[in-house]
């Protein structure tokens, strides 16, 4: 565990708005968010804004992202008062190499993930110390015990709604007057890229439209080690 939590409140004990906060003031200007700006995105991005609007939100756009991500992406910028945002995209040249006929995600999925997420979001987190994100233990899979705080190589990573059921979700987003995502009314629960996320019956698990089919349930970009 890093010498700067020692030295403040007990910050793997904190979560939500109070953790994003303490991991503020323990790590000054080394924090950063990761965000899809999927369907329950807008939650922790709330929280986020209201201890310091200047956070950078780092979010990856694939080249295969719905549509509708990417204008719900500027409705909530716009609607939070985000103001450091970056948009990472993969390398064109290596895109151009290694997955001309854009088929990489039907054939080779994790290759597919981590040459259009993994790769440029280990560039861009290069200079921060942590990064918070938005995971929860309700989505299950290896989610379902997943620490608070927990160190990765060199990143330190947070999530503030780990301990945030369904419920409290779906409350946050009616107290705060949260816009939705456009394709949570279609029946999408989890959204990732187009081609591998479809909608979920219900009483399904939420991340069972991701990879639907298949044995894999994660990019990687939330797997341990880091990258």
């Amino acid at each position: 565990m890093s010498p700067a939590l020692d030295k403040t409140v007990n910050i793997e004990a904190l979560h939500g708005k109070e953790l994003i906060a303490a991991l503020l003031e323990a790590y000054p200007k080394q924090v950063a968010v990761s965000s899809s700006f999927g369907a329950e995105a807008a939650v922790l991005l709330s929280l986020v804004a209201e201890v310091d609007p200047r956070i950078p939100v780092l979010t990856v756009d694939t080249g295969c992202l719905f549509e509708e991500t990417r204008a719900y992406r500027e409705l909530l910028i716009r609607h939070l008062g985000l103001t450091d945002v970056r948009i990472l995209t993969p390398d064109a040249s290596q895109i151009a190499f290694r997955d001309p006929g854009n088929e990489l995600w039907e054939s080779d999925p994790d290759a597919c993930c981590h040459l259009r997420k993994l790769e440029p979001m280990n560039w861009a987190t290069k200079a921060f110390k942590v990064l918070i994100d938005g995971r929860k233990r309700f989505h299950g899979d290896s989610r379902a015990k997943m620490k608070t705080v927990e160190q990765w190589g060199s990143i330190l990573k947070a999530a503030p709604l780990a301990g945030f059921d369904e419920a409290e979700i779906e409350r946050a987003f009616i107290q705060r007057n949260l816009p939705r995502h456009p394709l949570s009314a279609r029946g999408y629960r989890s959204i990732g890229c187009e081609p591998c996320t479809s909608p979920v019956g219900l009483g399904e698990p939420v991340r069972s439209g991701r990879w639907a089919g298949k044995a894999k349930t994660e990019c990687g970009l939330h797997k341990s080690p880091w990258f």
